[in-house]
Formats: C-alpha cells, structure tokens, sequence
C-alpha cells in the first residue's frame, strides 16, 4: 500500500480548534476585565487588561496563519517540481538560505598561556585530584592496584 498523501497545511482540525479556543477564550476574559474596569471597583489595571487579552487573541490567529504560510514554503523547497524556487533575477541561481562564510566574525580564541608557575599550579591541583579519588576508591572498599578479577 502507498504512502498516504500529506495533508494540506489548512486541513488540521485540531490545530484550528486549538487557535479558535484560545482565541475565544483570551477574548473572554478580555470582556470579563472590561467588565472589572467598569465596576465600582475597577482600576486602569483592570482596563490594561481589558486591552491586552484581545491582542493576544489576535496573535493566535496570526501565529497560526504565519505556521501555515512557512510550512507551505517548507514543503515546496522539498518538492521541485511542485514550483520554481525563488531566483535572484540577475543571476538566475536560487536565492541563498544560509549567511556566506566570511561575513561573521571570527570567534575569538583563548589565548594559550605559557606561564610556569601556572603550569605548576594546574599540576599541582592534579595531583590533588588523583589523591582524592583514591582516597575515596578505598574508602569504598575497592583497590585500585589490583585490577584482576575473578571469574566467580
């Protein structure tokens, strides 16, 4: 049996009844602080809600038809033969999708330090390192030295 198609990009029943109770319900409670706001005890708190809740509905919406406009792009990129790629009309290649090597700058590099007593104290903090864990491996019980093991 064949791959089933893929479904169109406004053929998502779920994703739009998500965006269409979210935005139902950011303009409920818009209505429900306007409704504060213009109680005895309201304050320009109440009303800054009031207005806030309905932009967020609006950003829902735009946020859904913005997800559904990049995935269209995104499928026709990978179907050639679906539509021409946008070209650059002077040069007829397609139009660059990556930042070109050389326009960003270098990541700076550490700088190697070859200071002595550096080196010595870096040693020094090894060595203490090692004895620590070893102190700790016979704490537990176990011997470093010995590493054959027995079959059984």
């Amino acid at each position: 049996m064949s791959a089933s198609p893929r479904r169109s990009a406004h053929n998502r029943p779920a994703l739009i009844a998500l965006v269409f109770v979210a935005a139902l319900a950011c303009l409920a409670l818009g209505w429900w602080q306007w409704e504060r706001f213009e109680s005895s005890s309201g304050t320009g708190q109440n009303l800054g809600y009031a207005l806030q809740w309905p932009l967020f509905a609006g950003f829902a919406v735009f946020a859904y038809f913005r997800f559904v406009r990049l995935e269209t792009e995104a499928d026709e990129q990978h179907t050639p033969a679906a539509a021409p790629r946008r070209t650059d009309s002077a040069t007829e290649k397609p139009a660059p999708r990556e930042i070109p090597a050389g326009i960003l700058p270098e990541r700076p590099k550490a700088a190697r330090d070859d200071d002595p007593a550096l080196a010595e104290y870096n040693k020094y903090l090894a060595a203490l390192n090692a004895e620590e864990l070893d102190e700790r491996v016979r704490r537990a019980g176990l011997d470093t030295r010995n590493t054959e093991r027995s079959a059984g």
